[in-house]
């Protein structure tokens, strides 16, 4: 009998467990819950005899994969996984995935909040401007950047795209219209909406040259993470420019964009995957890739290839 470990130091809705342990009592699976653990030895000590995890924003490091000896997939349910070690992942044996999709809509609708937010000067109760109309550049056009796209429709945006790894044909047919560079998409769009992952290129990537390059009544809006920023120049463009506005769910390390008043906001913590319907979906997806893989060996989101 497999054994699949739920470490969640930040709790699935009951609900999502409850699902969660009906794919895996279906399949003949034990089902091990770990909520609000607070250490990585309690973490290390609950994984030690596991086949299988689920986890969320939980790092999965070196010291869980040593003390896991029997484990053979790990699912992140959600998009990012940063925080899993995909070289250690692969050192040990074991095949990481995470769950595309699963949180896109909900990433997608804070951003538009956040927008509208902005757009209407933090309901300040002056006059503020509309969506329509204007021009939104959506930075990495995957299943969040899709979504941020058909919502903007909706408000009568014209929408751009630029993403390295798709075809201007891809991106077309996938509802935008695309620009040949980065710095086009940011030169061409009052807008920006961040969905890019942290990578070696993409880290510090965007800051001073590129924001700066923005229309006058520049936003930009990041839900995707905080390390993709070169913090201290888009610092230093905000102070050039008074037109330039941030909005993101990931709080910035420095406390200088707090001098920025009614043209910076930050969550109080990640928050675009903080729905009911997320919540459960991710849970569900990781769920049943746990149980494809151990039956049938399906592969298909697996990170660390």
């Amino acid at each position: 009998m497999a054994k699949v470990l739920i470490a969640t130091d930040k709790p699935f809705a009951p609900v999502a467990v409850k699902g969660i342990k009906e794919i895996f009592d279906a399949a003949g699976y034990e089902t091990v819950v770990l909520e609000k653990y607070g250490t990585q030895e309690a973490f290390a000590q609950a994984a030690a005899d596991v086949d299988a995890m689920i986890v969320r924003s939980d790092k999965v490091d070196s010291d869980i994969l040593c003390a896991a000896k029997n484990l053979k997939i790990v699912v992140r349910a959600g998009a990012g996984y940063d925080n899993l070690d995909l070289p250690g992942c692969s050192a040990n044996g074991v095949v990481a995935m995470n769950t595309p999709g699963q949180n896109s809509n909900a990433v997608a609708e804070l951003a538009f909040g956040m927008m509208v937010m902005v757009a209407r000067g933090f309901y300040s109760g002056k006059a503020g401007t509309e969506l329509k109309g204007k021009k939104i550049g959506i930075h990495a056009y995957g299943n969040v950047g899709q979504n941020v796209g058909r919502i903007a429709k909706g408000f009568g945006m014209e929408v751009y795209a630029y993403d390295p790894f798709m075809t201007d044909e891809q991106i077309t047919n996938a509802g935008a219209s695309p620009v040949g560079s980065v710095e086009e998409l940011y030169s061409t769009c009052q807008y920006v909406s961040i969905h890019t992952p942290a990578t070696e290129k993409t880290k510090k990537s965007i800051g001073y040259d590129l924001v700066g390059k923005m229309p006058k009544g520049a936003v930009v809006v990041n839900t995707a993470r905080k390390e993709v920023i070169d913090e201290e120049g888009l610092i230093a463009v905000m102070k050039e420019r008074q037109d330039i506005a941030y909005m993101t769910d990931i709080a910035p390390d420095s406390e200088e964009f707090k001098q920025f008043e009614g043209r910076y906001f930050a969550t109080p913590k990640k928050m675009g995957a903080q729905t009911a319907e997320a919540n459960i979906n991710a849970g569900l997806a990781a769920a049943r890739q746990i149980v494809d893989f151990l039956e049938n060996g399906n592969c298909k989101y697996q990170l660390n290839k």
